[in-house]
């Protein structure tokens, strides 16, 4: 059979709208594209976020030709707003173009190079949701796999994953009283109070670690008050940590800037994730999360793909034609390499 295009493929991929919730009619054409090479593929129904209406249901592509040591993954579904392929000089544009369908197409030619040679130890997980909630993961780890090793795809400039960051978002909500603007000691201001909360989080000292750094955090959302010449008795806002270690010291420091003065709830929790590495093999630690944390079924976890993570999630998008082709050198050799240890 022919080797794969990793640039032909990837484009058929992202010319298909995936973002999350629409990932149905890519999963269809990529599970057609593997069957008819001769992979025996399992479409897994993936639960959680509905369907988008017009889209087919939702599934993660599983395949596979023998008993799978070495493991492919990535995902499928990308961010809004979704734009369809395009070359420029030697940069590939367009939605998933490094997050992740181009890191996918490469994985796949990588297979088919090592199929080529005689390897049947090699297995594909490709799942949906990644970026919302991580569904199609927490589906794929339902499976029992006998899988050695999880070499999972996302944007590393093909540097091999020391450890990702995890994160802690939580929503902060302040109470005050309303009252007319002209007699402001009558009231208590909710959005005075959050202030306060916020800078006394400015001045706080977040936990750092060696190898990732300082614990950072944005202020993502804020809303408050009813009108402008009303004392505010509500506002609330929701922060998201990048994390570099245990969530206990997070609370810790999180509190005592808080003190009391506004609720805290928690939201979403994912733990930092340190990598195996190879030897040979440039490597660099990483600000983002990944699937890695719920695919613990499916080996031990490396993190390497082409491209920025700098270009993922905007209106430029792309990667480069010689890096999307060297891709398929580097997850052929770090296969071969994992196939001997």
């Amino acid at each position: 059979m022919d080797p794969v295009d990793p640039v032909a493929l990837a484009r058929t991929l992202i010319d298909i709208d995936s973002t999350t919730a629409r990932e149905g009619d890519v999963a269809g054409v990529l599970a057609a594209y593997l069957r008819a090479r001769g992979y025996s593929v399992l479409e897994q129904p993936v639960d959680g976020l509905p369907a988008a209406p017009g889209s087919r249901p939702r599934v993660n592509v599983i395949a596979a030709v023998g008993d799978p040591q070495v493991v492919f993954s990535t995902h499928f579904d990308c961010v809004p707003p979704f734009f369809p392929s395009r070359i420029e000089g030697d940069l590939l544009y367009g939605r998933g173009a490094c997050d992740a369908k181009g890191i996918l197409a490469a994985q796949v030619a990588a297979a088919e190079r090592l199929r080529a040679a005689g390897e049947t130890r090699i297995g594909l997980v490709f799942v949906a949701g990644e970026e919302r909630g991580s569904d199609g993961a927490k589906a794929a780890n339902r499976l029992a796999s006998d899988s050695a090793f999880l070499i999972n795809g996302e944007p590393t400039d093909l540097r091999l994953g020391t450890a990702t960051r995890g994160c802690f978002r939580v929503r902060l909500t302040s109470t005050g009283k309303a009252a007319h603007s002209g007699y402001p000691e009558l009231g208590e201001s909710a959005i005075d109070k959050l202030i306060e909360c916020l800078n006394a989080m400015r001045a706080a000292t977040w936990p750092s670690d060696p190898v990732l750094g300082v614990t950072h955090y944005t202020v993502g959302l804020i809303s408050g008050g009813v009108a402008p010449n009303v004392i505010p008795p509500h506002a609330e806002a929701e922060v998201f940590f990048r994390t570099v270690g245990d969530h206990g010291a997070i609370r810790s420091t999180l509190a005592a800037a808080l003190a009391g003065r506004v609720a805290c709830e928690e939201i979403l929790e994912l733990p930092v994730v340190r990598l195996h590495t190879v030897p040979g093999f440039e490597t660099a630690a990483f600000s983002y999360f990944s699937d890695v944390p719920f695919l613990t079924n499916w080996g031990t976890p490396l993190l390497l793909g082409p491209g920025s993570i700098h270009v993922a999630h905007t209106d430029r998008e792309h990667i480069r034609l010689e890096e999307l082709h060297r891709a398929v050198d580097v997850y052929e050799e770090l296969a071969r390499t994992l196939l001997i240890a």
